[in-house]
């Protein structure tokens, strides 16, 4: 072979031969041009690996046919097929049979006609026996031919031809060397011009014929040839008869569907078209449908051919309404990685379903719905619901009346199947009726937390859920005013104030006060929620002392922590000093209830109630109040047990962080001022924790939060920063813990005989040394017994209450600093934090990267906390970022602590500051904020150390302090 070189012109062909086992192949090959332009006896295959050389003779289109063509080649299909290295020669003789054949030349037909419409305008010839290439040129035909099948019936035999016509010219192709090159689809080459077929002729049919003018059957062989041959093939081709009759039907089509499992498993919609008693399944690739009759001599081939474009019209109108084509003829609500995985009953029903909300447009168009070969009928028709919710003096009645179809269903009918889940309901015919899915969504949670057992209420408190029934179109509902009002707070009614309260609500505090007076006009419980410091005990102490002044004389409970006793005893005195007050604590605390009648609040701890609740519950208060009522989130704890046992005409919880870790948290309090708003504990995990927790469910938590909403307060800092003043400062009482009132008095009994003992002797003025360190001792023990005693291992009630505050303080995302000029008082806290994992800063005067500690604390979200001691922290700080301010120890001087409090209020601090004083109750530190107080303007003006201070005490000071 003369070899070709890519520095001469070259030019690119494909080249038609014969192989020996594959048929028909077409190869490229790459061919030497002459000096005058024509083609030489040099040639190339081209195959990937060598085609680069002859990259500038090759287009796109050409590289994409040598791959194609590559495929098709004997190299590749050895192997493909041969399991191990094997030479084509061996393959073909050993191994290559019509099975694998039956494998082969399908694929390779179909990659011949790929590369013959690839091949249109590029140079194509027969290969020459020699190997030559361009021996014979080949055109494409542009236009398709066409194949009319001829029957001839005589008396003695019937005969069956094929003609062909291109371009309405018939075309002799019978003895004129034509070739069929492929079968599937038929390539026939004839006299140079390589033509395809309308009608997806198989090009096995016209093989015969290439040396045959026909084929004759004789009469005996009629019945079967008939039906099994020419059948089939009236069907697929045109065909023209003489001798028997083809009669063309016309059918108006007729659209079925049915629900039913296709091949692949699934349940599905199937498409099925009607034509008289034809049935087609869509996509179908029998297009018409022939059916022989034999009438006495002669035969009748009835043919119904299928309208395919008014076909995919109806398939559309399925789109249209929401299905997604699947495999062959079928139809599913959703794309097959979704749909397919749920069970074979749940797809049924929900086709079920989408069948009964189409009803309409479905018999519009003409669908027929088809039952066959069904275990049960489903009920197939119009779904719908008529539900209208009446207010009544303490409830709402449910109405309703459910139709399927004909039918009215009672809808309290369909309580227990909505309830466990369950899709079919039977009817009075025996069909089945299908709920719909939407239906357990949407009115699960309305039969669970109904009342009534023959009809369906709802109580008072669940207007929530009735409104939202009401906007989302669901159902009828007409609320009176009072229940509209309490969905936007600014339209409540504005009440007056109790005559006797001793201070002034703030614009969202009366806004407060007013709803507390809806919530009890309406007998629901509500919790406030407001943001710590915003005043949940004067919004309530306003509320009480007008109850009082509007008559009511039974007694309101109060319960809380042991560590707020003191200081709602104090609030109380100060904004409604006509209130009583009776402390219901202690190991001799009354245990007779008829005691209460003359008191306005009774004082208690939630663990004097889980002591006492049996007693308890006898009394009928007018309100039960529970602060910080986080307390009772777990509802199997014995305090929320207790809790519930008590009685009251109305029923308030305050706090500012109701959910401290779960939803969960939630459903005890709630139960407590609503029962029943939330139903069971099992059905709130079940309905509303997992979903809003576990599956982070959006839709679960706006339904709950909507019929929470009109029970639950919550004013931030942020929100009503405009009402707040700059800051504010609240005094916390805490209660000493046993052990710690214990030493304290060890303390306080040694210094008093000591310092009285030298006052008497020696003067108030010799006294001041030992009256300093008294003093320390005893304000050492009021924070915690362990800053003056190494080996003290009990509590402080003071370091307790203050970690309580301070972590509702943290969930609230404030910022807090705490001072103590005690730096062993910070250094306890600091080990605190660090067994919590709080992240804090820390600063006394032993710290020497001052700005770098400062810099962390404000700009650092995770860090929420500054320690900070008195000396290090009394000048030169800028700390904007924090909110709170925790005073743990008073100071002499007032003025010290202003300067304390002013690192957060400077110039750059957009927030409101609130300022706790932590005072332990009957201590030093109590009486030294009384003598402050009593000496403010001395204090003001002239005292600036604690020499100072206890240089301006008298003995009478003295004495108080100590006693």
């Amino acid at each position: 072979m003369i070899q070709v070189t890519n520095t001469k012109p070259c030019k690119i062909v494909y080249s038609l031969y014969q192989h020996e086992y594959l048929g028909y192949l077409f190869e490229p090959h790459i061919v030497q041009l002459t000096d005058t332009g024509t083609f030489s006896l040099a040639h190339r295959k081209l195959f990937s690996v060598n085609a680069d050389e002859f990259s500038d003779y090759l287009e796109d289109e050409d590289y994409k046919l040598i791959r194609l063509l590559e495929q098709c080649d004997q190299e590749f299909i050895v192997k493909k097929y041969s399991k191990k290295p094997i030479r084509p020669t061996e393959f073909f003789l050993n191994h290559y049979d019509d099975k694998v054949h039956a494998l082969v030349r399908p694929n390779i037909e179909r990659r011949i006609s790929e590369g013959i419409e690839m091949m249109a305008g590029k140079d194509i010839f027969v290969m020459g026996k020699e190997g030559n290439p361009v021996w014979k040129k080949i055109e494409i035909s542009d236009e398709p031919a066409s194949v009319l099948f001829h029957f001839r019936r005589s008396d003695s035999n019937t005969r069956y031809f094929p003609t062909i016509k291109h371009m309405d010219t018939r075309i002799e192709f019978m003895y004129k060397d034509a070739k069929i090159i492929s079968e599937t689809p038929a390539w026939m080459l004839l006299n140079g011009f390589l033509m395809r077929f309308n009608g997806n002729i198989d090009g096995k049919k016209l093989v015969p014929f290439l040396n045959k003018r026909y084929i004759e059957i004789p009469r005996s062989s009629e019945p079967t040839y008939f039906e099994k041959f020419i059948g089939p093939l009236i069907e697929k081709y045109d065909v023209n008869a003489q001798g028997f009759d083809i009669v063309t039907e016309q059918f108006r089509a007729k659209p079925i569907i049915k629900v039913e499992q296709s091949w692949n498993n699934q349940i599905q919609i199937l498409l099925f078209f009607q034509y008289g008693e034809y049935v087609f399944p869509y996509k179908s690739e029998k297009k018409v449908s022939v059916k022989l009759e034999k009438q006495q001599d002669n035969y009748v081939f009835h043919r119904v051919r299928r309208s395919v474009d008014w076909e995919k019209g109806r398939a559309d109108i399925l789109q249209g309404l929401g299905l997604h084509p699947s495999d062959g003829s079928g139809f599913s609500l959703g794309l097959n990685g979704t749909f397919s995985a749920l069970e074979h009953e749940e797809q049924a029903m929900m086709l079920f379903e989408w069948i009964n909300e189409n009803s309409a447009n479905l018999e519009k168009n003409g669908f027929e719905i088809s039952q066959e070969n069904r275990d049960k009928k489903i009920h197939i028709g119009d779904t719908s619901i008529d539900i209208e919710f009446k207010e009544n003096a303490d409830w709402f009645d449910v109405q309703a009346v459910v139709r399927f179809g004909k039918f009215e269903i009672p809808f309290i009918s369909l309580k227990s199947y909505i309830l466990n889940g369950k899709r079919e309901f039977p009817l009075p015919n025996g069909e089945i009726a299908i709920i719909p899915e939407r239906w357990f969504a949407q009115f699960n949670n309305l039969f669970e937390l109904a009342i009534g057992t023959n009809d369906i209420k709802l109580k008072k408190h669940h207007f929530g859920m009735v409104k939202e029934f009401e906007e989302g179109n669901i159902a009828k509902v007409s609320l009176t005013r009072k229940l509209e009002q309490i969905t936007n707070f600014g339209e409540m009614d504005d009440f007056p104030l109790p005559v006797n309260f001793k201070g002034t609500l703030r614009p969202y505090q009366q806004a407060g006060y007013n709803w507390f007076h809806f919530l009890r006009d309406n007998r629901f419980g509500g919790c406030l929620a407001d943001d710590m410091g915003l005043g949940k005990t004067i919004q309530t102490l306003a509320l009480l002392q007008k109850m009082k002044e509007d008559g009511n004389t039974q007694p309101n409970l109060i319960v809380m922590p042991t560590s707020l006793i003191y200081n709602w005893e104090n609030e109380a005195k100060k904004f409604a000093p006509d209130l009583t007050v009776f402390h219901h604590i202690g190991t001799n605390r009354e245990k007779n209830v008829e005691h209460f009648k003359g008191y306005d609040i009774i004082l208690t701890t939630y663990g004097t109630v889980r002591l006492d609740a049996d007693f308890l519950k006898e009394m009928e208060f007018h309100y039960v109040i529970l602060d910080e009522s986080q307390v009772i989130k777990n509802p199997t704890s014995k305090i929320a047990k207790a809790v519930k046992k008590l009685w009251a005409a109305n029923k308030l919880i305050l706090s500012g962080t109701p959910v401290e870790n779960t939803v969960v948290d939630l459903w005890s309090q709630m139960s407590f001022i609503n029962p029943g708003l939330l139903g069971g504990i099992t059905y709130f995990k079940n309905n509303f924790a997992l979903p809003i927790e576990k599956k982070k469910d959006e839709e679960v938590a706006e339904k709950l939060q909507r019929m929470i909403k009109p029970f639950i307060l919550r004013r931030t800092k942020k929100q009503v920063a405009s009402d707040l003043p700059e800051k504010q400062e609240h005094v916390y009482y805490c209660n000493m813990t046993d052990e710690q009132e214990e030493y304290y008095d060890e303390v306080k009994s040694y210094y008093r005989n000591e310092i009285l003992k030298v006052i008497s002797t020696e003067g108030v003025q010799k006294s001041k040394i030992s009256l300093l360190q008294g003093l320390t001792k005893l304000r050492q023990a009021a924070n915690h017994p362990k800053l003056a005693k190494e080996d003290y291992f009990g509590e402080s009630g003071k370091f307790r209450d203050v970690m309580e505050t301070l972590s509702n303080a943290i969930q609230e995302g404030h910022k807090i600093l705490i001072f103590s000029q005690f730096v062993k008082h910070l250094q306890l806290f600091k080990q605190e934090f660090d067994k919590q994992k709080y992240k804090y800063s820390y600063l006394d005067g032993g710290t020497k990267n001052r700005q770098k500690v400062v810099d962390e604390f404000q700009n650092n979200d995770d860090i929420r906390i500054f320690l900070i001691s008195l000396k290090a922290g009394g000048v030169g700080l800028n700390l904007t970022e924090a909110d709170f301010v925790f005073i743990l120890d008073p100071w002499w001087n007032p003025a010290v602590e202003q300067q304390a409090i002013d690192r957060t209020h400077r110039i750059g601090q957009k927030k409101n500051v609130f300022i706790y004083k932590f005072i332990s109750k009957n201590t030093v530190e109590e009486k030294i904020l009384n003598l402050q107080n009593k000496k403010l303007s001395i204090a003001n003006s002239l005292i600036t150390t604690e020499d100072s201070f206890i240089k301006s005490l008298t003995e009478d000071d003295i004495r108080a302090i100590l006693t």
